[in-house]
């Protein structure tokens, strides 16, 4: 089995969730493509230099029968596939967990936070 295969139902998975849980306003829709498109340039460039170190230094070896032969610095291309999954997923995650729990959306806990109420004791 390769690297490739294995990471498929991954990836998979998180294809399907961020669809599922895609945000059905445009704008939403929009603003979350950007802010996905950020998170993955930022997680590509760390898992290129930071997988190159680790293989550079030989903390990690592939087997070659196992990879496609593409690679980004020392960094075999199906590494790249779990930081894709990870920035596929965690919105879709939060974004099921929004509407879920609405009450605990990240605006209604900024508006009720510092109002002087403390309900510890009611969750206790």
């Amino acid at each position: 089995m390769t690297y490739a295969l294995m990471s498929l139902p991954f990836v998979a998975a998180a294809v399907l969730a961020a669809w599922a849980w895609r945000p059905r306003d445009a704008a939403a829709a929009r603003r979350r493509r950007i802010a996905m498109l950020v998170a993955a340039v930022a997680l590509f460039v760390l898992t290129a230099v930071f997988d190159s170190l680790i293989i550079g230094t030989g903390i990690v070896a592939y087997d070659d029968g196992q990879r496609s032969g593409l690679t980004i610095g020392l960094a075999p291309i199906e590494d790249f596939l779990y930081p894709l999954a990870g920035v596929l997923l965690l919105p879709a995650v939060w974004g099921l967990a929004v509407r879920r729990w609405p009450g605990r959306s990240p605006r209604a806990v900024a508006e009720t936070a510092g109002d002087g109420t403390d309900d510890t004791e009611e969750r206790a």
